[in-house]
């Protein structure tokens, strides 16, 4: 399907390491060139603002919507995941996907149905907009909660994880599973800084702390159009 074509292009690109970088000619309007950096010069980029969730609310970011590809049926929510599948499930009429196996990181947990899993926005919506979303546009604020041109926006992950983790940041949340920890703290920078978004003084302080620990941690993100 031209959805896995679409993210698995952009999954590439953010794990290309600065010496594989293709040149500026062979760049397509799919693949761009990302920015890569270590963790550390990555959250030493965002910039540090107070927050304020005045006006927000959930209905401010349209999703799911028909996804990349509106003829096939599925929306953004099915779309990716098929493309975190590990073993592909079926597709029925409507989208209904059965079988397949997922694994949700953030606890390592193995899934074989997909009713059991939820798909978080790493950086949750509530924070976007707090954040700098609430002066986007309503299309500009769909095209985030949609966000499927960089692979770790959209997470397919146990529904139970994503309860817990609510609305939270990494200064009051992060997953159960340690192990997991840099590969999340990467993501969530390289998700604030792909959409132009703040960081709170708190979070910032967070952010530092595990990028200290996860010296080996490359951040690699593309600006969002």
């Amino acid at each position: 399907m031209i959805i896995n074509l679409l993210r698995g292009a952009a999954a590439f690109c953010l794990a290309l390491t600065p010496l594989a970088l293709p040149t500026p000619a062979a760049a397509t309007a799919l693949v761009t060139v990302p920015e890569v950096l270590p963790l550390e010069d990555a959250v030493g980029k965002l910039p540090v603002a107070e927050e304020d969730r005045t006006g927000y609310t959930r209905d401010s970011f349209k999703h799911w919507n028909t996804g990349l590809d509106a003829a096939d049926g599925c929306d953004t929510r099915d779309e990716v995941l098929l493309a975190e599948a590990v073993q592909e499930p079926a597709v029925a009429a409507g989208c209904k996907l059965s079988g397949g196996k997922w694994d949700s990181y953030y606890d390592g947990v193995e899934v074989s149905e997909a009713d059991n899993l939820g798909i978080d926005h790493m950086v949750p919506l509530a924070e976007a907009w707090e954040s700098g979303a609430d002066t986007w546009g309503a299309e500009r604020r769909e095209a985030y909660a949609n966000d499927q041109g960089a692979a770790t926006s959209l997470v397919a992950v146990t529904a139970r994880t994503i309860r817990s983790k609510a609305d939270q940041d990494p200064a009051t949340w992060m997953p159960p599973l340690p192990d997991a920890h840099c590969r999340y703290i990467g993501e969530w920078t390289a998700t604030k800084l792909r959409w132009g978004l703040t960081v709170d003084p708190a979070e910032s302080e967070a952010l530092k702390v595990y990028a200290e620990a996860c010296e080996t941690t490359v951040v690699h993100y593309n600006p969002a159009p």
